[in-house]
Parts: C-alpha cells; sequence; structure tokens
C-alpha cells in the first residue's frame, strides 16, 4: 500500500496564492488576517485535505493543548467510568487528553518523563496514592497537577476527593438502622487513602452508635479476588458478626461470592459496600452501596486544572459529596 506524503501548509500557501505566514495567521486564534485571505487559505486547505499539526505547534510554543490523564489499576470498573468522564470533559473543554496507564512507582515516572517530553499543558493522576516525589518534580517543571481521591496536606498540587469521612460514618449509620450490633470493616493490605479513612470513619462512628467494632484485613487488591480471599478468610468467625462493610465494591463482590452457600445476605448478615459501580447493581448482587459521582469528580477535576492554566494557584483540597444506595444486601430500612 503506498502512502501520499503529508500536506503541508506551504502546499495550502502555493494552492491559495498567498505566503506561509498568511496561512500560519489563518489557523492562529487571534491573528491578523483579511476575510479574503482567510477564504482562500481555508478553501485550499478544505481541497488539500490539510490539518494543522498541533504537537508540532505545541513543541514549537512551549506547550500543548494537551492533558496527561495518569491512570492506575484500569481493570476496575470505576476507574473506567471516571477516565470516560475525564476524557469526554477534557474534550469538551478545548483539551486532547493522552492516556497513560501505569503500574507502581516506576510506572509514574516513566509517565511524568514522556508528559515533559510531549510538553503537555497539565496532568491529571487518579491514583490515590502517588509517590511525593512525582508532585516535587511536577511542580519543579511548572507543571499543573490535579491529584484525586488523595489528601492534599502540605502539598504542591490541587486535590480533589469524595468525602471518606461521610463515606465511612455513613456505612456505619445504615448497618446501626438495620439493627446490627456487631459490625467489621472489611479490606485488603495494599495502601489505599480513601478505603483507609472510610474504614476508620466507619470504626468511629460504629462505636460512637454503640456498635462492636472490628477490623479484618485480606487478600492484596482492592479488587474481586481480594475481597474474595476476605471472604474466605472470614468465615470462620462469621458467626460473630451481623454488619460488614467492605472497602469498595469490587471487593464486596468478591466477599459475596465467598459466602454464597454458607451464609444468607441479608438474612444472617448484611453487606454495604462503597463506589456504586455498574456491576453491584446487577441482580446477582443487588449490593447496597455508598455512591459518589464520577462525573462531579471529573467536573471539578477539569475545573482546577484549567483555572491552574490560567494562573490560579492550586486549590488545595475540594470535597464532594456522598450518597447512600440501598439495595438487597441490607434489611429495609
Amino acid at each position: 500500500m503506498s502512502y501520499r506524503s503529508r500536506i503541508t501548509a506551504l502546499d495550502v500557501a502555493q494552492l491559495a496564492g498567498v505566503s506561509r505566514s498568511a496561512v500560519s495567521r489563518t489557523f492562529t486564534e487571534g491573528a491578523s488576517v483579511s476575510p479574503q485571505v482567510r477564504a482562500r487559505v481555508l478553501a485550499a486547505a478544505e481541497t488539500l485535505g490539510y490539518r494543522v499539526n498541533l504537537l508540532a505547534k505545541g513543541l514549537k510554543d512551549q506547550r500543548t493543548s494537551i492533558v496527561g490523564l495518569v491512570v492506575s489499576d484500569m481493570h476496575h470498573s470505576l476507574r473506567a467510568q471516571l477516565v470516560d468522564a475525564l476524557a469526554r470533559q477534557l474534550m469538551q473543554a478545548g483539551y486532547r487528553p493522552m492516556l497513560l496507564p501505569v503500574e507502581g512507582e516506576d510506572g509514574m515516572a516513566h509517565a511524568l518523563h514522556m508528559m515533559l517530553d510531549y510538553n503537555v499543558a497539565g496532568a491529571i493522576l487518579t491514583s490515590d496514592a502517588p509517590p511525593a516525589s512525582i508532585a516535587a518534580e511536577c511542580a519543579g517543571h511548572n507543571l499543573p497537577l490535579v491529584v484525586l481521591n488523595r489528601d492534599s496536606a502540605g502539598a504542591t498540587y490541587a486535590a480533589i476527593r469524595h468525602d471518606a469521612e461521610a463515606a465511612g460514618a455513613l456505612a456505619a449509620e445504615t448497618l446501626a438502622r438495620a439493627g446490627c450490633k456487631r459490625v467489621i470493616a472489611v479490606r485488603q493490605s495494599r495502601p489505599s487513602f480513601t478505603i483507609t479513612w472510610r474504614a476508620r470513619a466507619f470504626a468511629a462512628r460504629a462505636s460512637a452508635l454503640g456498635l462492636d467494632v472490628d477490623e479484618l484485613i485480606a487478600g492484596t487488591r482492592h479488587d474481586y479476588d481480594g475481597g474474595r480471599a476476605a471472604g474466605l478468610a472470614f468465615l470462620p468467625t462469621a458467626a460473630r458478626f451481623d454488619g460488614v462493610h467492605c472497602g469498595n465494591d469490587f471487593s464486596a463482590l468478591g466477599f459475596l461470592d465467598a459466602l454464597r452457600g454458607h451464609i444468607s445476605v441479608p438474612g444472617d448478615l448484611a453487606v454495604i459496600g462503597c463506589d456504586d459501580i455498574a456491576e453491584g447493581a446487577w441482580r446477582a448482587y443487588n449490593l447496597t452501596t455508598i455512591r459518589h459521582s464520577m462525573r462531579d469528580l471529573a467536573s471539578a477535576a477539569v475545573a482546577t486544572l484549567t483555572a491552574q492554566l490560567t494562573g490560579a494557584p492550586p486549590q488545595r483540597q475540594q470535597i464532594l459529596p456522598v450518597s447512600l444506595v440501598p439495595r438487597g444486601t441490607t434489611p429495609p430500612l
């Protein structure tokens, strides 16, 4: 297969009968060019199929309209939902999202170097545990950075998160209203800012409500396999409890499957998760959960990044509300 050579601005200039600089001004917002020349240039560009090389233009201008989306745990449906919302809203705002899937600190560092190579306008990190060195290096390169679902105390980046404390407290209150007396917070060993804070808030609120509270950390990742491992570890002591708060919905699905055939939910045990992933509403699970909006999180992230790009200092922290989604793994409230 043969490919035609790329059409250049010089080709457009020759067909339109204008200078190369006139073509450049036509495609530069705010530049001075007469209506007649603009019309001839646009007609020639349409005929030739010319497109401005925005990447090359951005490199020349020292900044592109590309925004790096640094994403971990892409197998998690909530993360995919967030990335979709971010990409759509970035494009609507005139940015060009560049997806950079990462795993671990080495992957994060590689993503940062790639963003710097492309002179991105800014970056949004969806990991709730980014290395401190990444934020410091972004600040050193004057790269606006928004981190989602992480505390920003003492940081140089903007942080936006859902109200993890309110989510944990709401989970405890929901189990208390369901009549539970002995509850347990179940999570995995992998560090997670939001899940740890939710678990602490859950324990504090449950204790304040007079419930007996315990904690189980089993499994590694906060996903289906981690939840199933936690469910299997929970079974030998299940008779001691009547309520469970899982760290997130993804792990709650594995936890529930581990209990099938052994424990009646919600007859013997009430279970509540957090995140409101789509799979939680499936008939096989019908999981009671705590919702926090990915669309609202994406909107806040894009607005915050735009503000930084126009010279505003990083907004240290924004906290977004959560709400209860009652379903079938808790008794009717």
